[in-house]
Protein backbone atom coordinates (compact mmCIF):
# COMPACT_ATOMS: atom_id res chain seq x y z
CA UNK A 1 0.00 0.00 0.00
CA UNK A 2 1.30 3.45 -0.86
CA UNK A 3 0.27 6.75 0.68
CA UNK A 4 -2.34 7.15 -2.08
CA UNK A 5 -3.98 3.75 -1.68
CA UNK A 6 -6.90 4.79 0.52
CA UNK A 7 -10.14 2.84 0.65
CA UNK A 8 -12.07 5.64 -1.08
CA UNK A 9 -9.19 6.55 -3.44
CA UNK A 10 -9.24 10.16 -2.25
CA UNK A 11 -6.39 12.17 -0.71
CA UNK A 12 -6.30 12.54 3.08
CA UNK A 13 -8.13 15.60 4.44
CA UNK A 14 -5.73 18.50 4.59
CA UNK A 15 -7.15 19.62 7.92
CA UNK A 16 -6.12 16.31 9.49
CA UNK A 17 -2.57 16.58 8.15
CA UNK A 18 -2.41 20.19 9.34
CA UNK A 19 -3.36 19.07 12.85
CA UNK A 20 -0.67 16.40 12.77
CA UNK A 21 1.94 18.89 11.54
CA UNK A 22 1.05 21.24 14.38
CA UNK A 23 1.39 18.36 16.82
CA UNK A 24 4.79 17.33 15.46
CA UNK A 25 6.00 20.88 16.02
CA UNK A 26 4.47 21.23 19.49
CA UNK A 27 5.26 17.93 21.21
CA UNK A 28 9.09 18.18 21.23
CA UNK A 29 8.92 21.67 22.75
CA UNK A 30 7.88 20.18 26.11
CA UNK A 31 11.39 18.79 26.58
CA UNK A 32 13.58 20.32 23.86
CA UNK A 33 14.70 23.65 22.50
CA UNK A 34 14.10 24.54 18.85
CA UNK A 35 16.98 25.83 16.70
CA UNK A 36 15.97 27.70 13.54
CA UNK A 37 17.60 26.76 10.24
CA UNK A 38 15.14 28.56 7.99
CA UNK A 39 13.29 25.86 6.09
CA UNK A 40 14.24 23.32 8.80
CA UNK A 41 13.94 23.27 12.59
CA UNK A 42 16.22 21.19 14.78
CA UNK A 43 14.83 20.06 18.14
CA UNK A 44 17.54 19.56 20.74
CA UNK A 45 16.73 17.45 23.79
CA UNK A 46 17.06 19.21 27.14
CA UNK A 47 18.22 16.67 29.71
CA UNK A 48 17.93 12.89 29.50
CA UNK A 49 15.78 10.98 27.07
CA UNK A 50 15.57 9.84 23.48
CA UNK A 51 17.16 12.46 21.19
CA UNK A 52 14.96 14.45 18.86
CA UNK A 53 15.26 15.20 15.14
CA UNK A 54 15.07 17.93 12.53
CA UNK A 55 11.91 18.51 10.50
CA UNK A 56 10.44 21.12 8.14
CA UNK A 57 9.75 24.43 9.85
CA UNK A 58 6.03 24.73 10.55
CA UNK A 59 4.39 27.24 8.21
CA UNK A 60 7.63 28.11 6.39
CA UNK A 61 6.57 26.98 2.94
CA UNK A 62 10.23 26.98 1.88
CA UNK A 63 11.61 23.85 0.23
CA UNK A 64 14.86 22.76 1.93
CA UNK A 65 17.82 21.93 -0.30
CA UNK A 66 20.88 19.72 0.27
CA UNK A 67 22.84 22.65 1.70
CA UNK A 68 20.13 23.26 4.30
CA UNK A 69 20.29 19.59 5.25
CA UNK A 70 24.08 19.68 5.53
CA UNK A 71 23.96 22.71 7.84
CA UNK A 72 21.62 20.88 10.18
CA UNK A 73 23.73 17.72 10.04
CA UNK A 74 26.84 19.71 10.98
CA UNK A 75 24.99 21.09 14.01
CA UNK A 76 23.78 17.61 14.98
CA UNK A 77 27.35 16.30 14.84
CA UNK A 78 28.50 19.24 16.95
CA UNK A 79 25.87 18.38 19.56
CA UNK A 80 26.58 14.65 19.41
CA UNK A 81 22.97 14.09 18.32
CA UNK A 82 21.79 11.57 15.70
CA UNK A 83 21.69 12.97 12.16
CA UNK A 84 17.98 12.28 11.90
CA UNK A 85 15.19 14.00 9.97
CA UNK A 86 11.48 13.21 10.24
CA UNK A 87 8.58 14.52 8.17
CA UNK A 88 5.36 13.64 6.33
CA UNK A 89 5.85 12.99 2.62
CA UNK A 90 2.61 14.65 1.57
CA UNK A 91 3.22 17.91 3.46
CA UNK A 92 6.90 18.38 2.51
CA UNK A 93 7.31 16.59 -0.84
CA UNK A 94 10.58 18.35 -1.73
CA UNK A 95 12.55 17.30 1.34
CA UNK A 96 13.18 13.72 0.27
CA UNK A 97 15.27 14.76 -2.72
CA UNK A 98 17.29 17.12 -0.51
CA UNK A 99 18.14 14.56 2.16
CA UNK A 100 18.98 11.91 -0.42
CA UNK A 101 21.24 14.39 -2.23
CA UNK A 102 22.97 14.92 1.12
CA UNK A 103 23.67 11.19 1.37
CA UNK A 104 20.98 10.14 3.83
CA UNK A 105 18.81 7.04 3.58
CA UNK A 106 15.02 7.45 3.77
CA UNK A 107 12.72 4.93 5.47
CA UNK A 108 8.96 4.89 4.85
CA UNK A 109 6.34 4.17 7.51
CA UNK A 110 2.55 4.12 7.13
CA UNK A 111 1.00 7.14 8.87
CA UNK A 112 -2.39 6.16 10.23
CA UNK A 113 -5.25 8.00 11.93
CA UNK A 114 -8.18 6.64 13.87
CA UNK A 115 -11.41 6.69 11.87
CA UNK A 116 -14.21 6.82 14.44
CA UNK A 117 -13.82 4.64 17.52
CA UNK A 118 -11.62 1.59 17.88
CA UNK A 119 -13.10 -1.77 17.01
CA UNK A 120 -12.89 -4.09 19.99
CA UNK A 121 -10.66 -7.06 19.25
CA UNK A 122 -10.61 -10.44 20.98
CA UNK A 123 -9.65 -10.47 24.65
CA UNK A 124 -5.87 -10.69 25.09
CA UNK A 125 -4.54 -14.06 26.15
CA UNK A 126 -2.85 -14.40 29.52
CA UNK A 127 -2.75 -10.75 30.58
CA UNK A 128 -4.90 -7.89 31.89
CA UNK A 129 -4.65 -4.51 30.20
CA UNK A 130 -4.72 -1.31 32.25
CA UNK A 131 -3.48 2.26 32.37
CA UNK A 132 -0.31 2.43 34.47
CA UNK A 133 0.05 5.14 37.11
CA UNK A 134 3.32 6.85 38.04
CA UNK A 135 3.62 4.87 41.29
CA UNK A 136 2.70 1.50 39.77
CA UNK A 137 5.45 -1.10 40.38
CA UNK A 138 4.82 -2.42 36.85
CA UNK A 139 6.11 0.85 35.33
CA UNK A 140 9.81 -0.17 34.95
CA UNK A 141 8.91 -3.27 32.94
CA UNK A 142 6.31 -1.29 30.96
CA UNK A 143 9.00 1.18 29.90
CA UNK A 144 11.50 -1.59 29.18
CA UNK A 145 9.46 -3.99 27.08
CA UNK A 146 9.22 -1.86 23.89
CA UNK A 147 13.03 -1.70 23.68
CA UNK A 148 13.17 -5.49 23.58
CA UNK A 149 10.33 -5.54 21.06
CA UNK A 150 12.02 -3.09 18.69
CA UNK A 151 15.31 -4.96 18.96
CA UNK A 152 13.50 -7.95 17.40
CA UNK A 153 11.21 -6.26 14.85
CA UNK A 154 8.31 -7.94 13.16
CA UNK A 155 5.19 -9.72 14.31
CA UNK A 156 6.55 -13.25 14.74
CA UNK A 157 7.36 -14.85 18.09
CA UNK A 158 10.93 -13.99 19.11
CA UNK A 159 13.52 -15.02 21.66
CA UNK A 160 13.66 -12.27 24.29
CA UNK A 161 11.70 -13.34 27.34
CA UNK A 162 11.37 -12.96 31.10
CA UNK A 163 15.09 -12.85 31.90
CA UNK A 164 15.83 -10.18 29.33
CA UNK A 165 12.82 -8.17 30.47
CA UNK A 166 13.89 -8.29 34.11
CA UNK A 167 17.33 -6.97 33.18
CA UNK A 168 15.89 -4.24 30.97
CA UNK A 169 13.49 -3.19 33.74
CA UNK A 170 16.39 -2.87 36.19
CA UNK A 171 18.20 -0.70 33.67
CA UNK A 172 15.14 1.54 33.19
CA UNK A 173 14.81 1.94 36.95
CA UNK A 174 18.47 2.84 37.36
CA UNK A 175 19.26 5.12 34.40
CA UNK A 176 16.69 7.84 35.02
CA UNK A 177 14.13 6.59 32.50
CA UNK A 178 11.44 5.84 35.10
CA UNK A 179 11.98 9.15 36.86
CA UNK A 180 11.78 11.11 33.60
CA UNK A 181 8.63 9.39 32.35
CA UNK A 182 7.00 9.63 35.78
CA UNK A 183 7.42 13.42 35.68
CA UNK A 184 5.77 13.52 32.24
CA UNK A 185 2.92 11.32 33.44
CA UNK A 186 2.22 13.60 36.38
CA UNK A 187 2.24 16.60 34.05
CA UNK A 188 -0.31 14.95 31.75
CA UNK A 189 2.17 14.74 28.87
CA UNK A 190 2.47 10.95 28.70
CA UNK A 191 0.01 8.13 29.35
CA UNK A 192 1.23 4.51 29.63
CA UNK A 193 -0.88 1.39 29.13
CA UNK A 194 0.31 -2.17 29.63
CA UNK A 195 -0.80 -5.77 29.36
CA UNK A 196 0.21 -7.19 32.73
CA UNK A 197 0.78 -10.79 33.79
CA UNK A 198 2.14 -11.74 37.22
CA UNK A 199 3.09 -8.11 37.97
CA UNK A 200 5.15 -7.78 34.77
CA UNK A 201 4.29 -5.87 31.58
CA UNK A 202 4.30 -8.20 28.56
CA UNK A 203 3.28 -5.38 26.23
CA UNK A 204 3.04 -1.62 26.63
CA UNK A 205 2.59 1.62 24.76
CA UNK A 206 2.07 5.32 25.29
CA UNK A 207 0.13 8.26 23.99
CA UNK A 208 1.25 11.84 24.37
CA UNK A 209 -1.62 14.33 24.26
CA UNK A 210 -1.21 17.94 23.17
CA UNK A 211 -4.58 19.68 23.24
CA UNK A 212 -7.04 17.69 21.12
CA UNK A 213 -4.37 15.65 19.30
CA UNK A 214 -2.34 12.68 20.47
CA UNK A 215 0.06 10.17 18.97
CA UNK A 216 0.17 6.52 20.01
CA UNK A 217 3.83 5.60 20.30
CA UNK A 218 6.09 2.78 21.39
CA UNK A 219 3.57 -0.07 21.37
CA UNK A 220 5.72 -3.17 21.72
CA UNK A 221 5.23 -6.75 22.91
CA UNK A 222 7.84 -8.93 24.56
CA UNK A 223 9.01 -11.05 21.60
CA UNK A 224 8.34 -14.35 23.36
CA UNK A 225 4.75 -13.20 24.17
CA UNK A 226 3.63 -12.20 20.67
CA UNK A 227 0.56 -13.52 18.85
CA UNK A 228 -1.73 -13.13 21.89
CA UNK A 229 -3.57 -9.94 20.88
CA UNK A 230 -1.69 -7.87 23.46
CA UNK A 231 -0.69 -5.03 21.12
CA UNK A 232 -4.24 -4.52 19.89
CA UNK A 233 -5.59 -4.50 23.45
CA UNK A 234 -2.97 -1.98 24.63
CA UNK A 235 -3.69 0.28 21.64
CA UNK A 236 -7.42 0.14 22.35
CA UNK A 237 -6.80 1.10 26.00
CA UNK A 238 -4.70 4.08 24.93
CA UNK A 239 -7.40 5.25 22.52
CA UNK A 240 -10.07 4.89 25.20
CA UNK A 241 -7.98 7.01 27.57
CA UNK A 242 -7.36 9.62 24.87
CA UNK A 243 -11.08 9.91 24.12
CA UNK A 244 -11.82 10.30 27.83
CA UNK A 245 -9.39 13.24 27.88
CA UNK A 246 -11.25 15.00 25.06
CA UNK A 247 -8.80 14.11 22.29
CA UNK A 248 -10.44 14.00 18.86
CA UNK A 249 -7.43 13.21 16.63
CA UNK A 250 -5.48 10.01 17.37
CA UNK A 251 -2.72 8.94 15.02
CA UNK A 252 0.38 6.75 14.84
CA UNK A 253 3.21 5.63 12.58
CA UNK A 254 3.34 1.89 11.93
CA UNK A 255 6.69 0.16 11.66
CA UNK A 256 5.80 -1.53 8.39
CA UNK A 257 2.85 -2.75 6.35
CA UNK A 258 2.42 -5.91 8.44
CA UNK A 259 2.09 -3.83 11.59
CA UNK A 260 -0.19 -1.39 9.76
CA UNK A 261 -2.59 -4.23 8.98
CA UNK A 262 -2.85 -4.97 12.70
CA UNK A 263 -3.72 -1.36 13.51
CA UNK A 264 -6.25 -1.33 10.67
CA UNK A 265 -8.14 -4.10 12.46
CA UNK A 266 -8.86 -1.73 15.36
CA UNK A 267 -9.98 1.25 13.28
CA UNK A 268 -6.87 3.09 12.08
CA UNK A 269 -6.63 3.97 8.40
CA UNK A 270 -3.63 4.79 6.24
CA UNK A 271 -3.66 8.54 5.51
CA UNK A 272 -0.09 9.39 4.46
CA UNK A 273 3.55 8.31 4.68
CA UNK A 274 5.88 9.23 7.54
CA UNK A 275 9.52 9.47 6.44
CA UNK A 276 12.67 9.13 8.54
CA UNK A 277 16.09 9.95 7.08
CA UNK A 278 19.42 8.97 8.63
CA UNK A 279 22.96 8.19 7.52
CA UNK A 280 23.62 4.79 5.92
CA UNK A 281 24.38 2.00 8.37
Amino acid sequence: MTSRDHDDDTPPPQRLLDRIEGYYDAVPRTSARAEDFGALTLFVREGQGWPFYARPTLGSGAVPNADDVERVRARQRELGAPESFEWVAETAPGLRAAVEAAGLVVHEHPLMALAGDTVAGPAPVGARVRIIGPEDPVLPSALAVPHLAFAEPGTGIGTAGADELAQAARTAAGDGTVERVTARMRAGLTVVAAAVSESVALCSGQHQPVGEVTEVVGVGTLPSARRRGLGIAVTAALVEDARARGVNTVFLSAGDEDVARIYARVGFRHIATALIAEPPA
